[in-house]
Order: structure tokens, then sequence, then C-alpha cells
């Protein structure tokens, strides 16, 4: 289920659902998307009782940090509302497992390295982690009250095929593309716990099978790296380069990130596999494919 909010393009949105549908062409009947957003209580409604869920992987949600900081009441709507009501949903339903997207930024500017699903994340820096935080709170009420399993995912930096226009990945190779320089915040020096999807899909999939009762949980890569290293490896795969321009670094970002897995890894059998350089190409791949040729030099 989805929405297509316009917060970045929807036909980019609709174009994602058409590959998906395409690979999984040879198996009729095993995908099916439904217009809708998690705030509809009558639509959640109809959609459990007619198909009787085993489980909720629930990734909806208005995304982007400096985003939220201008619209925060929507975020909250959205992200801890719509929460809310599927929540409520699955309770009423009989639907005992639900998986829930939330986000490293919870950690707010923690010095304690690496970031350890223990640390109090009491300290968001924008409305996003808050109400992303928030939602993980909720979730512990319903295991709680009612037994429901509840798994809050915490993603780091989530990049490859498919990725949001909003994030630094589509832009720096957008840029190669456009000649338009993108902003290289404190010349490049933040840390970034990079995540192939592939690697947070394996992790997704796993918190559905598993049955963990209430948890909270890093699906990162465990190896920060640079923002100007990251850059180059772009470079160094399509021998173009990125152009930027110097700039602050906002208020509602963090200097690093940095996942500790162990949980993962004990709970989850999680073990990331794709690294920065293999990653980098997967994604210049799809993106030549999907979106538009980088052109040569």
């Amino acid at each position: 289920m989805d929405s297509f909010h316009p917060y970045y393009d929807p036909a980019r949105k609709r174009a994602n659902v058409r590959e998906v549908e395409a690979e999984v062409s040879g198996a009729p009947g095993s995908f099916s998307v439904v217009e809708g957003d998690v705030r509809d209580e009558a639509l959640l409604a109809r959609l459990f009782e007619e198909h009787r869920f085993d489980a909720v992987v629930h990734l909806a949600a208005l995304a982007g940090v400096r985003a939220s900081v201008e619209e925060p009441k929507e975020y909250f709507d959205v992200n801890l509302g719509g929460t809310l009501s599927l929540l409520d949903a699955a309770r009423r339903h009989g639907c005992r497992r639900f998986v829930f997207a939330s986000t490293s930024s919870a950690y707010g500017g923690s010095a304690a390295i690496p970031f350890v699903e223990t640390d109090p994340a009491d300290r968001p820096l924008a409305p996003y982690p808050a109400s992303k935080r928030a939602a993980e709170l909720l979730g512990h009420s319903f295991h709680h009250i009612h037994g429901m399993g509840f798994v809050a995912l915490r993603f780091f930096t989530v990049y490859g095929p498919r990725g949001r226009p909003d994030m630094l990945t589509y832009k720096l190779v957008d840029a190669m593309r456009t000649g338009e320089p993108i902003p290289l915040y404190d010349d490049g020096r933040l840390l970034r716990d990079w995540t192939h999807v592939s690697d947070t899909a394996q992790g997704i999939v796993a918190a559905v099978d598993a049955n963990l009762g209430y948890e909270i949980i890093n699906l990162g890569r465990g190896a920060p790296v640079l923002v100007s290293d990251y850059i180059r490896e772009f470079e160094a795969i399509t021998g173009k380069r990125v152009p930027t321009r110097a700039a602050p670094r906002p208020e509602a970002d963090v200097e690093r990130t940095h996942a500790s897995i162990e949980r993962a890894r004990r709970l989850l059998g999680y073990d990331p596999r794709i690294g920065v350089s293999e990653g980098a190409r997967s994604f210049v791949e799809w993106f030549e494919r999907a979106v538009a040729p980088l052109g040569k030099g």
C-alpha cells in the first residue's frame, strides 16, 4: 500500500512499482498494489478483513529530516497517527507480528560510537526522528497490553536501486548528468553508515520471520564511510566528476552515524554483504537503465 505522496515526484514512485511488477510477473497473484493512506481506517479495516494478514511490514512514512522541520504537524500526523491506525487495525484482526521502519536519526547527536540499541535515544534533532521514536514507544504499549510482536528496525542511510531523489546518492549521480552542483556539507567530512538496500531488505524479511516480542534493532553495515570518500567511489566507477558547492551542515543533521549490528546478527542472522564500491555500481547501473544515461566524460 502506498499513498504516492508528492514529497517527491509520484511518477518516479509509480515507475518503481512497474519495475517490481515486471520482476514478479512470473508469479501471478504474489504482488498487488493498493493506493491509499495508512490513516484511512476504513480502508485498513477492509484490507485486514479481506486478506487476514499474518504480519505487517510498516515502511510508510513522510521521510526526510530537514523537510520535517518545515512541516512538523504533518510528519507527526502521518508517522505517529498513521502508525497508530495500522497498529490498531492489526490488533483488531488478530495480526500478531508488526515490523516497523525506524531510523538511526533517533540517536540524535549521540557521542557514543557505535550506536547501540540500549542508548537513550531521547534527544532527537528534528521532528522526523522524534515521530519515529514516538512510534517505537507506541509499539511497546501495544506489545505490553495486547501481546503483539513489535520489531522496530533502525535503518542507517539506505541507498541503492530505486533510491529516493532527495537522498545524496541519487543527487550526486544526477549532478554528474546535469552539471548542477550539489551542496557538500562540512567539506564531505560527515560520516555515514551506508547500507545497501538489499542488505536492509534481508534484515526486514528476517524480522518478519522471527518471533521476538518487542525489540529495537539496528540495520546498518557497521562500517561508516566519509561522504567525500563515498562520492569518490562514484567518480571512480563513472569516470565523471560530481560538481559540488561548499555548505554548512544543517542543524538537523548529525556529524556521524555508526551502527552496532551485534543484536541484528544475533537475533536475525543479519549479515550485510554489499560494500560501497559494489553498492555504488549497482545504483549507477539502475540509474542509467531506469532514469537517464550519464553521457560521456
